[in-house]
């Protein structure tokens, strides 16, 4: 591993592609890195994970942080202040005594390590108390340190993390958001490989298609809008948020951008500042500004099919995405009304507003859950029972709400006159992928259906708890990130006294900081949303409507 890194791997890291005057000095700390990790005694265990293009990015990586602590641009200090403010500490893991925020420490690039090997390599979890991370991490703190006195700050990178406190322009905040995922050291063994991977594949897919550019163009605003890190579980604009920090104007405007939606719209009409459209899975009304959409001249015929992106910023619903529309057709009105899937995409709207309405549901459903299940909110089943279990649960829950058959009728004719004529919530989600499985109700979702973990729960209603199979089933209930949060945790909660894995060694050590972890590990299903979804106008469907 005698190769240099050469400026184009440093520059791999940066939000520019042109070597700026203090880019040699970094470019020189980084091969001394490299030389601080393959000569370090445990360099061969790091070599079991990482080849040396990776351990040559590591070096550019743990250099940039040395850069970014220099030269303020607060990319470190914002995952810092973050995790003390969630878990009164600077840092998971690590002892932090002698911690320092305003220094370098050998705790960060103990983390840093860990978090670059967890990230870049998926085939092997390593813990982050193993003996070779913190020696390594030690060499190349001697090299940070001996570069600390003399290590000059790069104001260029400092640029591309401001904004005017003043900007109105929701693509200049976007193109903030993109940089810190996309651009930025921190996120590049994380959401920045992924996006490159990802685009690797679309143009392999669709190299002849002359869609190309459009699906490209989809894709990157799609990640800028729906990415989380797996430090935090944060989005784009969480982070642009912290690292704006308190005092700046728009940190508020940065937090409250709404999500994207995605879908078909019919075009109503417009005026000098908006063109009117309206969601057709929903019948949901948007003002769209003039200010981002420079299409509307070719928009003349009302209920036209329009397919486009918009995501609200300072109040204001903006173009984001890519465009296209289409003849009128009915069948594209039709499924766009009977799917769950497009309705969901605006979901979130309801559930900001009727917040109160959405959490009564889930606890009077709590409750029927317990009721049919001996008080308990999980249960453990043959898969082929599991679908007649959620229709019982169906029919007690609509018994409960005591409507009147004509409530019944009016609440079921209102969404016949919205379109919607029903579609199964079940699908084929029951076609057996495993003998047994379980129920357990989500008291932040609603039901949730698991295979092929019931042995992380030795639980006295539990027959099909197996222990030779109890550290592989728990392990992928907490890695995987299609089980929520909330399952895992009431596995830990209820569990962890009878789980081996808890008891002792590395799992005694995760419990500490496992809310952490499974952010880390779930990054993009770590908040769990309401899976109520409202049909009609104003009113939610009866479950199994």
């Amino acid at each position: 591993m005698n190769n240099k890194i050469f400026i184009k791997d440093w520059l791999e890291l940066k939000p520019y592609d042109t070597q700026t005057k203090t880019d040699g000095f970094y470019l020189k700390t980084c091969n001394d890195v490299k030389r601080a990790i393959v000569t370090n005694k445990y360099s061969f265990i790091l070599q079991r994970f990482l080849g040396e293009k990776d351990i040559n990015t590591l070096s550019c990586f743990v250099t940039s942080y040395l850069e970014d602590v220099i030269s303020g641009t607060n990319i470190w200090q914002s995952f810092v202040k973050a995790h003390l403010r969630l878990y009164q500490k600077h840092l998971p893991f690590y002892a932090l005594d002698d911690y320092d925020e305003q220094e370098i420490n050998t705790q960060d690039v103990s983390f840093l390590i860990w978090y670059f090997i967890n990230t870049i390599q998926k085939e092997k979890l390593i813990a982050p108390y193993n003996e070779f991370i913190v020696g390594i991490a030690e060499n190349i703190m001697d090299v940070l340190d001996n570069a600390w006195e003399y290590a000059p700050e790069n104001d260029y990178l400092k640029s591309f993390y401001h904004i005017d406190e003043n900007e109105k322009d929701f693509y200049v905040a976007r193109k903030l958001i993109n940089t810190i995922l996309f651009e930025t050291y921190l996120f590049y063994p994380d959401t920045s490989l992924k996006l490159l991977n990802q685009e690797a594949e679309i143009i392999e897919k669709y190299a002849d298609n002359e869609r190309l550019l459009m699906l490209l163009n989809e894709n990157i605003d799609n990640s800028t809008h729906n990415t989380h890190t797996r430090l935090l579980s944060f989005k784009g604009k969480e982070w642009a948020a912290e690292i704006l920090g308190s005092e700046h104007p728009l940190k508020k405007d940065f937090s409250e951008l709404s999500k994207k939606i995605s879908g078909y719209f019919l075009y109503k009409g417009q005026d000098e500042k908006n063109i009117f459209i309206e969601h057709i899975a929903s019948g949901k009304k948007f003002d769209l500004t003039k200010k981002s959409f420079d299409h509307s001249d070719s928009l003349k015929v009302v209920d036209k099919i329009l397919f486009l992106g918009i995501a609200k910023w300072k109040d204001e619903w903006w173009f984001s995405g890519v465009f296209f529309d289409v003849k009128f057709d009915a069948d594209i009105i039709l499924e766009e009304k009977n799917s769950l899937e497009s309705r969901k995409a605006v979901s979130f709207l309801d559930h900001q507003k009727k917040k109160i309405d959405t959490d009564k549901i889930l606890k009077g459903q709590l409750l029927i859950f317990k009721q049919l299940n001996n008080g308990s909110q999980i249960a453990f089943m043959p898969s082929e029972n599991i679908e007649e279990f959620f229709k019982e649960f169906t029919n007690l829950y609509n018994k409960s709400l005591n409507l009147s058959k004509k409530v019944i009728r009016e609440t079921k004719q209102r969404a016949k006159d919205d379109g919607y004529f029903g579609e199964k919530v079940l699908n084929n989600v029951f076609l057996e992928k495993a003998e047994t499985g379980l129920i357990f109700f989500n008291p932040k979702s609603g039901c949730e259906i698991a295979f092929d973990i019931n042995s992380a729960f030795p639980l006295s209603s539990n027959p099909y708890y197996k222990e030779e199979d109890s550290e592989d089933h728990l392990m992928f209930l907490l890695l995987d990130e299609s089980l929520s949060t909330e399952l895992a945790m009431y596995c830990i909660d209820n569990c962890k006294d009878k789980l081996a894995f808890f008891k002792d060694g590395i799992g005694k050590e995760y419990l500490k900081d496992i809310d952490f972890l499974l952010r880390f590990w779930k990054r993009n299903n770590y908040h769990t949303e309401p899976s109520v979804t409202y049909t009609g106008k104003e009113s939610p469907s009866l479950i199994g409507e």
